[in-house]
């Protein structure tokens, strides 16, 4: 069984954020990047099926900026292969990180595609549909638990709904899932070991294509503007009741308050 699990940088949101000069991008230049949340659900969920059914797993990334880190974590994790696809100046579009993906596994077995149902620093969550669309595969999103059958020919997939709803599903095999959650914390992996692997570790090559595609264009960014306030109250606590009072009352917000 062959697991491949497509993995993305984003920009941290601890850090602060800049806008570069052309106002429709961040400034990368100082960025600091981290593995989108969800794509880490979708490592830990593949390594469960790894451990339970001794699957091989290979983790790609788009070779758009500092992924070796990325690769050398999914290593240091558990996964068998790291492989780089394509290379591209700044992280492209949707669909022409699908194209890139849809190019380079034609060249790698696979038998199940996990990615993360969305990314930070777009949310349109279109990678995995357009993905099993160029390659002709069922695809299932916001997936919250896989189970594989005993003769891989098959997953059971748990999808969830809003208000707490799940509906299951059994998929044939190949297919594209897009993780929400995995059914474990994503696991540790210790900082040196990491290190180590950025130092040592031969990452595969998949060349795939890198012209522009059809999805979301940028036309401004901007920070949002600063609304109201809050106003801090301090003092004992009767002076706190009477501050309050005077705001219920100031406000309208009892019937005959402001009376």
């Amino acid at each position: 069984m062959e697991l491949i699990v497509l993995l993305k940088s984003v920009p941290d949101l601890a850090e602060e954020l800049e806008i570069a000069a052309g106002g429709k991008d961040l400034a990368r230049e100082w960025l600091s990047y981290v593995t989108s949340e969800w794509d880490e659900y979708a490592l830990e969920e593949a390594l469960q099926l790894k451990e339970a059914s001794g699957a091989t797993v290979t983790c790609l990334a788009l070779d758009s900026g500092p992924v070796d880190e990325l690769l050398a974590t999914c290593l240091a994790r558990g996964a068998d292969r790291a492989i780089k696809v394509g290379s591209f100046e700044s992280p492209p579009d949707s669909h022409s990180a699908a194209r890139a993906y849809a190019s380079a596994l034609a060249g790698i077995p696979h038998d199940l595609i996990l990615t993360g149902v969305q990314a930070i620093d777009d949310l349109d969550g279109q990678v995995g549909p357009l993905l099993a669309a160029a390659l002709d595969l069922p695809h299932v999103s916001v997936v919250t638990h896989i189970g594989l059958v005993a003769d891989g020919s098959t997953a059971a997939v748990s999808q969830e709904y809003a208000g707490g709803i799940v509906a299951e599903f059994e998929v044939d095999l190949p297919a594209v899932l897009g993780v929400q959650t995995s059914r474990e914390a994503p696991r540790y992996a210790p900082v040196s070991r990491v290190r180590q692997l950025m130092k040592t570790a031969e990452f595969g090559r998949a060349e795939a294509p890198a012209a522009a595609g059809a999805g979301l264009l940028v036309e401004a960014m901007s920070i949002p503007e600063a609304g109201g306030h809050a106003e801090m109250i301090g003092g004992g606590a009767d002076a706190i009741a009477e501050r309050l009072a005077a705001l219920i009352r100031e406000r309208g917000l009892v019937a005959g308050a402001a009376r």
